[in-house]
């Protein structure tokens, strides 16, 4: 059909391509960056920086380059594959700083697939050492604040300290463990948190409302809708 002459433009189609083909441009073998995303190393320990927020990546790709585009609330990350091509590689759901999307999948060489770890405390200064003596919960209150953007951290840690002489190391422990897990990090979150262990049940004992414990207000008042009221000296028997 390409050698015979069309009936709506009166030419051979085969021979008007020679003419269009002087005109036309050559496509690009590969895609534009542009049109593949932000450029990022794959660091060693196998994940990307996007937006403040750790991506780890599948094996093989440690110092490689990598593309990565937002796609609706997916995080799509694009390499070049061992073939040479291009291709999505991996897709995550969009996170928020201090919350990594890290896969243990990616990390199958690993205990458990684990491969990214907290970094090592290592308290310097006699403050330092004096907070994370408190005890695990401490470390992990340190670990966390950081990343969610707390501030002040060393007046606080200053704070839990004093805090610890007085009322124990251990319940300051356990409120700076419950505040690091709740990510509450303002100015008296850890005070108001030690009070509830003090005043309340331990923590982990779950209280369910019932009838007994119920604040909602009782029904008995709706009993005398649509009764005549009683006059004075009346009871209802009368």
């Amino acid at each position: 059909m390409n050698t015979r002459r069309h009936r709506a433009t009166g030419q051979i189609p085969a021979d008007r391509l020679d003419i269009e083909r002087t005109t036309l441009h050559v496509l690009p073998p590969e895609p534009l960056a542009l049109a593949l995303g932000e450029e990022r190393v794959v660091g060693s320990d196998r994940t990307i920086s996007f937006n403040s927020v750790r991506y780890s990546t599948p094996p093989g790709y440690n110092g490689a380059r990598v593309w990565c585009r937002v796609v609706g609330d997916e995080l799509s990350i694009t390499a070049r594959t061992k073939s040479g091509d291009l291709s999505e590689i991996w897709r995550h759901q969009l996170s928020t700083p201090g919350v990594p999307q890290i896969i243990d999948a990616h990390y199958p060489d690993h205990p458990d697939g684990r491969s990214v770890h907290q970094p090592r405390l290592r308290p310097r200064s006699e403050a330092e050492v004096a907070f994370v003596g408190i005890g695990p919960g401490a470390g992990r209150w340190l670990k966390e604040a950081g990343p969610a953007g707390a501030s002040r951290i060393r007046a606080k840690m200053a704070h839990a300290v004093e805090l610890a002489v007085v009322l124990g190391g251990d319940r300051v422990d356990q409120a700076l463990g419950l505040a690091a897990a709740a990510g509450r990090f303002a100015e008296d979150d850890l005070v108001s948190i030690v009070e509830h262990i003090a005043v309340n049940r331990p923590v982990g004992h779950v209280v369910r409302a019932d009838e007994a414990h119920s604040v909602q207000n009782g029904t008995i008042a709706w009993q005398a809708l649509g009764q005549q009221p009683m006059a004075a000296g009346e009871s209802r028997a009368d």
